[in-house]
């Protein structure tokens, strides 16, 4: 086995404003999703061309999968490359997409080890075909694992998924198969990419962005959202800790009444 293949020896020695004892492990997130945020701005700020932030980026994302895997996440998502990237220059989506491919090839030893099941959200229908046929590699090798999944957005865009929603939706409805009066909001989640996923209950967003970037608009309408100065190729495990540790000291209400003793 690893090293770092328990809790204990993965967050070993932190750092001093790091308290474990702190940490509820019976109040993990079920499912944290992060906006990886600043790749390009890391690299540029340490005199790198684009393409080396975003290999940092993947090593951050590896970190953290198995940081999630130590801590009993059930799901973690990532948005990975949107529907608006593709405004991107070529020269860096071709590399990107080059990346997805080689990255996926050479994490799914991990993903196996780890029983890690890979889903998608987003249309990877539209990706050049190296990388379309590697992640579909990837569903198909991780299909049957019942450890935590990892759910990558890769050309995902929010209001494309909520129109594509009420077109499936609609379709059912012509079919005869649903009726209008019956569409709720169990109906419209169903047909989400997310489906069958719970919703994020911590969204963490590097690079100080105050935005959601069309991402997950109907799934976070009660996630607590951590905001970090940290572009993504600097998040790791503490900084991931950091995030629950905030999660862990706010008054979820979810509308109601604070249910703090002292409220």
């Amino acid at each position: 086995m690893d090293d770092d293949s328990t809790f204990e020896t993965f967050f070993a020695n932190p750092p001093e404003d790091i308290d474990l004892d702190a940490l509820d492990r019976t109040r993990i997130p079920r499912h944290i999703s992060c906006i990886m945020d600043g790749n390009g701005r890391w690299a540029t700020a340490r005199g790198l061309n684009r393409g080396e932030g975003h290999r940092a980026g993947i090593v951050s994302l590896r970190e953290i999968i198995t940081a999630c895997v130590r801590l009993d996440v059930e799901v973690l998502s990532a948005y990975a490359f949107s529907t608006e990237n593709w405004k991107r220059p070529e020269a860096e989506v071709n590399l990107l997409m080059h990346l997805f491919a080689q990255t996926f090839i050479q994490e799914l030893p991990l993903l196996k080890r780890e029983n890690v099941k890979v889903v998608f959200l987003g249309d990877i229908s539209a990706l050049p075909l190296e990388t379309r046929e590697v992640f579909e590699r990837g569903l198909a090798e991780t299909r049957n694992h019942t450890g935590m999944v990892l759910a990558l957005a890769v050309n995902y865009g929010a209001r494309a998924e909520i129109v594509r929603a009420a077109k499936l939706i609609a379709s059912r409805v012509a079919a005869g198969e649903l009726a209008v009066e019956d569409i709720d909001e169990e109906v419209v989640a169903d047909s989400l990419y997310t489906a069958g996923l719970p919703d994020p209950e911590l969204v963490v967003r590097t690079s100080g962005e105050m935005r959601l970037s069309n991402y997950l608009l109907w799934q976070v309408a009660y996630a607590e959202f951590y905001i970090t100065p940290t572009y993504w190729p600097d998040f790791n495990r503490w900084e991931l800790l950091r995030a629950i540790l905030a999660f862990q000291g706010r008054d979820r209400r979810f509308g109601g009444l604070s249910q703090k003793k002292d409220a």
